[in-house]
């Protein structure tokens, strides 16, 4: 169907008022409220030792995260996508589990597994602390963030076919060599892509985090829970703006990342 110039701009004004409603008006107050009583201001607030906490604990998080979701993401896409094994089709639904699973039933399932009278809960008598502690923000943002590289790999994986591999075997290359010279330069960017998008999803984790953590300052709180104990618990407006604008600006960065990547990405093709 054809349409009209009327109709077209029609369109173009709806979803630019669409877009501004949703993203550039809520961003710009964030803003405005963040930087109202100054730099000065807004510098104290995010420098604090709570700010400061919450940043290490949300870096930390990233640092465990990211790897862990990389070696598990490959190692299950290459499963999936050069594997033929029972059990297959019960390992893409477990895969796509988080995408279907509310976080915060996330977050009850990890109580009743690992808390005091949990499955689990024999390591606390370990010392080994996991709900309430930095283990359990890990765990539950590892099964959020599970798809991601799986999801960006897999179809790479699927293009790619394994013609190459096959040539490298019969040439007497090792499962490793064939894997580092042929399979990761392939899958790079599928791989980075869902790097970023596990970096992202990592970033704004709230609701299986809250559930795990104390949600209290020095160790208990991500910046996204800093960001709701200054709103809800404290009644600190101005702090929880600047809290907010800390973490949209390092979404910002991860967003910018994942925009460049992806033009890069489709130049490489």
């Amino acid at each position: 169907m054809k349409l009209s110039p009327l109709s077209r701009i029609s369109l173009r004004v709806v979803a630019l008022i669409y877009l501004f409603a949703l993203l550039v008006a809520p961003v710009v107050i964030i803003l405005w409220r963040s930087f109202a009583q100054g730099l000065g201001q807004f510098y104290d607030w995010i420098s604090t030792p709570a700010a400061i906490s919450a940043f290490n604990v949300t870096m930390i998080i990233l640092v465990i995260v990211v790897p862990l979701n990389v070696l598990f993401g490959i190692v299950t896409a290459i499963a999936l996508v050069r594997g033929n094994f029972p059990g297959r089709s019960l390992l893409q639904g477990v895969v796509d589990l988080p995408f279907a699973v509310s976080p915060v039933v996330v977050g009850v399932s990890l109580i009743m597994l690992w808390g005091v009278t949990g499955w689990f809960g024999g390591v606390e008598h370990l010392g080994f602390r996991v709900i309430f502690g930095l283990p359990g923000m890990v765990i539950a943002t590892l099964f959020v963030t599970l798809p991601y590289v799986v999801r960006e790999v897999e179809p790479v994986l699927h293009e790619i076919g394994d013609d190459q591999e096959q040539a490298a075997t019969t040439l007497g290359a090792s499962r490793w060599q064939t894997f580092w010279r042929i399979t990761l330069p392939a899958i790079r960017w599928g791989l980075t892509y869902g790097i970023v998008l596990t970096v992202a999803r990592s970033l704004g984790e709230f609701g299986a985090v809250i559930m795990v953590s104390t949600g209290l300052p020095g160790g208990g709180q991500t910046l996204t829970l800093l960001v709701n104990a200054r709103y809800m618990d404290d009644r600190n407006i101005f702090g929880s703006y600047c809290a907010a604008t800390l973490l949209m600006a390092m979404g910002l960065v991860t967003l910018l990342l994942m925009t460049l990547l992806e033009r890069k990405r489709g130049t490489a093709k």
